[in-house]
């Protein structure tokens, strides 16, 4: 089975809706490049703003009504989508406020949501962590999901490709391009998580800003997708706003490496496959997700 996928690297706003407005455009874009699966940036609904007035003020149904637009949209193109985007959640207890999660929308191509992925490791303060690991089906291919700081910790993609993902999006807003000592990391770790694991890596990151290289919320671009074999099969510059898209072929994701752990004789496999099992499948949040966003719209 082959399948086009793409990374969308491109800047957005504050405004949930006036990013809306931009995705869509470029999702229209994709869908006539033959894009099956499209992926944007961490928290591209907002910019991925990062000031604690910001949130103070944000607004649950602003995000919400621009979610809606895109599954619309992915509908109408046939699209499915990852959305870096935030939501809200209602807190364990009644009473509990709610919590504010940094996540991916799952959107496939009938637009149904298939589930949303919260950043686990946080390196911004305004969100909670998420507590969830899955593996969901887009366009029909068995995928997982992390965010940023995430690729740092491997497990966080072992885990997921020992279960049978295929593909990994890592959707991503990181340091900017004066952080220049952070640059060799960021390349050399997506490689390093589609190799050890034998599956692709669909990386979707913002591109820098060259009108605002000082902002906390600057990027560095070099969005990618990577072989399991480690190889980048097409990337982007630092700066420029464009569909990273690439047909891949689906049997080479075999998830050789990721297995070796669970199947090769070694003192680590029990302990892997007592990971595996924190593995569950993204559906299942769904409807509570959907009980906590109602409430926080209220």
């Amino acid at each position: 089975m082959h399948i086009r996928v793409a990374a969308c690297q491109i800047l957005t706003f504050p405004s949930p809706k006036e990013s809306a407005d931009k995705m869509i455009h470029w999702m229209r874009l994709a869908a006539k490049d033959g894009v099956k699966v499209v992926a944007f940036p961490e928290a591209g609904l907002c910019g991925y703003a990062c000031t604690p007035g910001y949130w103070e003020g944000a607004d649950p149904k602003a995000f919400r009504a621009a979610e809606r637009r895109i599954e619309r949209a992915a509908k109408t193109l046939g699209l499915a989508v990852v959305l870096g985007t935030v939501h809200w959640e209602e807190g364990h207890r009644i009473g509990d406020p709610l919590r504010l999660f940094n996540s991916l929308l799952l959107i496939d191509r009938d637009g149904a949501v298939k589930g949303r992925y919260s950043k686990t490791h946080l390196a911004e303060r305004w969100p909670a962590p998420g507590r969830r690991l899955f593996v969901t089906k887009l366009a029909g291919v068995p995928s997982c999901f992390i965010i940023c700081h995430d690729v740092r910790y491997p497990e966080l993609v072992r885990l997921p490709a020992i279960a049978g993902a295929q593909v990994c999006y890592f959707c991503s807003n990181e340091s900017g391009l004066l952080q220049e000592h952070k640059l060799s990391a960021y390349r050399a770790m997506p490689i390093a998580r589609a190799t050890e694991n034998s599956i692709y890596v669909v990386m979707a990151n913002a591109p820098g800003n060259p009108d605002d290289l000082h902002s906390p919320s600057q990027s560095h671009g070099n969005s990618k997708v990577i072989h399991p074999d480690g190889n980048v099969i097409c990337e982007a510059g630092f700066f420029e706003e464009r569909l990273v898209a690439a047909t891949v072929d689906l049997s080479a994701a075999n998830r050789a490496m990721a297995l070796r752990s669970v199947n090769d004789e070694t003192i680590l496999k029990e302990w892997m496959r007592e990971g595996v099992r924190l593995v569950g499948n993204a559906e299942r949040g769904t409807m509570k997700r959907q009980r906590g966003t109602r409430n926080a719209e209220r």
